[in-house]
C-alpha cells in the first residue's frame, strides 16, 4: 500500500493550465507586494516620485511592473492644453520645469513641431488614419533618437486614442492628464 502525499505536494494536478499561472500569478504578486521596503527605500522613492510630478501609488505601481526608473515623460499636446496655439499655460509650464526627467511632447496637426519651454523635443503625433505597425515604428524611433527605452517613458495624455500609443510602444505606464496636472 502506497503512502499518501506529503505536505506541500499538489497531488499530480496539472500546474500548467490557465488556473494554474493564474494561482502562480497571484502567489508571486502577493510576494512583491507583501516584501517590505526598507524605509530608506521609501524615501528615495517618494522623493522620485514628487521629482516626476507623479503621485507615490502611480509610481510605485509602474516601477513594480517594468522593474526599473521612469527617465522620461511623454505628452500630447492635448494634455499639455495646447489646442490651438504652441504655448503652454504659465501652470502647467512651472510644473513641467520641475520635473527631473526628460520632457517630450507629440504635437497634433496643424500646429508647428516645435518644443516650448520647459519640454526637451518634440516629433508629430501620430493620425488617425496611421496604421498600427507605423504608429509604432514611428513613435518607437523617436524615443529611440533620444535613447530612451520605451519601458521608462511614461505617456501623459487626454484621449483614449493618445491611450493606444502607451501600448503600442511598450511605454511604462499611461497617465491622464487630469490627474496629472491635479491641484494646478
Amino acid at each position: 500500500m502506497s503512502q499518501p502525499p506529503g505536505i506541500g505536494h499538489n497531488s499530480g494536478a496539472d500546474l500548467r493550465g490557465y488556473t494554474g499561472r493564474l494561482h502562480q500569478w497571484r502567489r508571486a504578486r502577493r510576494a512583491l507586494l507583501g516584501a517590505a521596503l526598507p524605509i530608506e527605500v521609501v524615501r528615495l522613492r517618494v522623493a522620485r516620485a514628487a521629482a516626476l510630478g507623479l503621485d507615490y501609488r502611480t509610481y510605485a505601481g509602474i516601477r513594480a511592473t517594468t522593474g526599473r526608473d521612469v527617465t522620461a515623460l511623454l505628452f500630447s499636446s492635448n494634455a499639455l492644453g495646447m489646442i490651438r496655439r504652441a504655448e503652454l499655460d504659465a501652470a502647467r509650464a512651472a510644473k513641467l520645469a520641475a520635473v527631473a526627467a526628460e520632457r517630450g511632447v507629440l504635437v497634433h496637426p496643424p500646429l508647428p513641431v516645435t518644443a516650448p519651454d520647459p519640454l526637451d523635443f518634440t516629433a508629430r503625433a501620430p493620425g488617425f488614419a496611421e496604421p498600427w505597425s507605423a504608429l509604432r515604428d514611428r513613435l518607437r524611433a523617436v524615443l529611440a533618437g533620444r535613447g530612451l527605452p520605451a519601458d521608462a517613458v511614461v505617456m501623459v495624455g487626454d484621449t483614449a486614442f493618445e491611450r493606444e500609443w502607451c501600448a503600442a510602444i511598450r511605454a511604462a505606464g499611461y497617465v491622464p492628464a487630469s490627474r496629472y496636472f491635479a491641484g494646478i
